[in-house]
């Protein structure tokens, strides 16, 4: 039994330090030349229906939060969109931009954190606020059966959200934990740019975890 989808609200102030951050890039980015930025909570992109979910941290300033589309404008996006179209799980061609025409085939994306923090970093207190997002998200979905969760911030997310202590499933690459109720919960490094050019992330592993991700639905 599903439950209600809860949005945060387009001016969402429940985090301070988040909304005094967007009321700032609001006046630095007012004229920027590729027209007005999106700069508020980032909605989910992807049917309700799908069977996966992707949880990423929260939106880039440059990304997410100029486009107003999860991983839309940066390089996060540009791999993780190139998996989605790889296997199957989007139609279309990824352009960077909100209105490219790419769409999503039984797969959806959120962040663990709806608005931009400052250098990409939010404060757990942060975290643990958006988390009712997440919570609800994950309970709205009603064909959910596996949750691919990008880093630590947002493997701890999706165990918060289902009620669990983050003790329960430790993170790691490439790692399945079963959760309660069935639910598969995949774990990969986060797809940034930090990640890839250090070597942490190769595009070969994220892409095996996007098989083994695929392969849990398989079973589902």
């Amino acid at each position: 039994m599903t439950g209600p989808l809860l949005e945060p609200k387009a001016d969402c102030r429940l985090c301070p330090r988040l909304a005094a951050f967007r009321d700032n890039n609001r006046a630095r980015f007012a004229a920027a030349p590729d027209g007005p930025w999106h700069n508020a909570p980032v909605p989910s992109f992807g049917p309700l229906s799908a069977r996966l979910l992707i949880v990423g941290l929260a939106p880039g300033l440059r990304g997410a939060n100029r486009t107003g589309r999860p991983f839309t404008g940066d390089w996060a996006g540009d791999l993780l969109y190139a998996a989605l179209l790889r296997f199957g799980l989007a139609e279309g061609e990824y352009g960077e931009r909100e209105d490219d025409g790419l769409r999503l085939a039984g797969a959806r994306i959120c962040n663990a954190v709806r608005c931009a923090p400052p250098e990409n970093r939010p404060l757990p207190g942060e975290i643990a606020t958006c988390n009712r997002f997440l919570a609800a998200e994950l309970g709205a979905m009603g064909s959910l059966r596996v949750v691919l969760a990008l880093g630590t911030v947002a493997h701890q997310a999706v165990l918060r959200a289902q009620g669990l202590p983050p003790a329960a499933h430790r993170f790691a690459h490439g790692a399945v934990h079963t959760l309660p109720g069935g639910l598969a919960l995949v774990d990969s490094y986060h797809c940034s740019r930090y990640n890839t050019n250090t070597g942490r992330l190769t595009e070969a592993m994220f892409f095996r975890v996007f098989e083994t991700a695929v392969d849990c639905l398989r079973k589902s």
